[in-house]
């Protein structure tokens, strides 16, 4: 397996468990049947793809990318017609997961793509996750999908946020709330993001905020294409905007709880 991160001591950590590290990312897709991308956001894509070096120009005709970034649906498609034009094949499978649940083989991954390219990739995809979706034949479909599903976690913060704020001003235990709430819903993403509200724990970031609010921009500019209104999602942009305005940038996404709290007077 061939490496490269733009932060080189990351990727030197992977090379006691045999990894090739290389000094770019065109080096890394050099002779590979499938290569990976996992960025921040669309720029981190865009230099790593089309940029000097980049693995547009050294992966083989018929070879994948395969792109687990959360990205806009418009780079999706930009991607698509470029690998096209190349010969070369191209899959969007972004995944839902922090680190963790990769190094378990846990992350549910939601692919697209045409089908025979996808169930090329299925072995990869078992390699990572515990369940692969396919969301269509057509790349940014899957980066929709996964802009709605970061949508309805930030959805579930700020719910979150209001019903911890109200709680604590009624002197009601978060943390007892927490658990009702874990009885009647019996979901992970409950229990975890409810429990990093109720405590106030938000460092380190597992998703930093900054993260969260080019997501929410992503949905909102991918609804705005299909004509789709997301009035919430222009709620949790202001909301996200507000909390980097407070100088959350470096916390958790979950820490969009205190604006709730701020906004209650806590």
């Amino acid at each position: 397996m061939a490496v490269y991160n733009r932060t080189h001591e990351k990727a030197e950590a992977l090379a006691a468990d045999g990894a090739r590290v290389c000094p770019s990312a065109g080096q890394a897709a050099l002779g590979c049947e499938a290569v990976f991308t996992m960025l921040a956001d669309d720029a981190a894509v865009e230099e790593v793809v089309f940029g000097k070096d980049g693995i547009l120009s050294t992966l083989a005709r018929g070879s994948i990318h395969i792109a687990s970034t959360t990205m806009s649906t418009a780079l999706a498609r930009r991607l698509a017609a470029e690998h096209a034009r190349r010969g070369q094949q191209f899959v969007s499978a972004p995944v839902f997961g922090r680190p963790d649940a990769a190094e378990a083989k846990k992350l549910l991954v939601i692919a697209a793509g045409p089908d025979d390219v996808v169930a090329r990739c299925r072995p990869l995809f078992d390699a990572i996750g515990r369940q692969t979706f396919v969301a269509g034949n057509e790349p940014w479909q899957a980066n929709t999908l996964k802009l709605c599903g970061n949508f309805m976690i930030a959805s579930l913060i700020e719910a979150f946020g209001e019903a911890n704020a109200t709680l604590r001003k009624a002197g009601v235990s978060p943390q007892l709330f927490l658990e009702v709430m874990n009885a009647l819903m019996g979901s992970p993403i409950y229990a975890n993001y409810g429990k990093m509200i109720a405590d106030e724990n938000f460092s380190p970031a597992g998703f930093a905020l900054t993260l969260g609010l080019k997501d929410v921009r992503l949905a909102l500019a991918a609804a705005d294409e299909l004509a789709a209104p997301m009035p919430l999602a222009s709620l949790l942009r202001d909301h996200f905007l507000s909390a980097l305005a407070a100088g959350q940038a470096d916390l958790d996404w979950s820490s969009m709880a205190r604006v709730a709290a701020r906004n209650a007077g806590l």
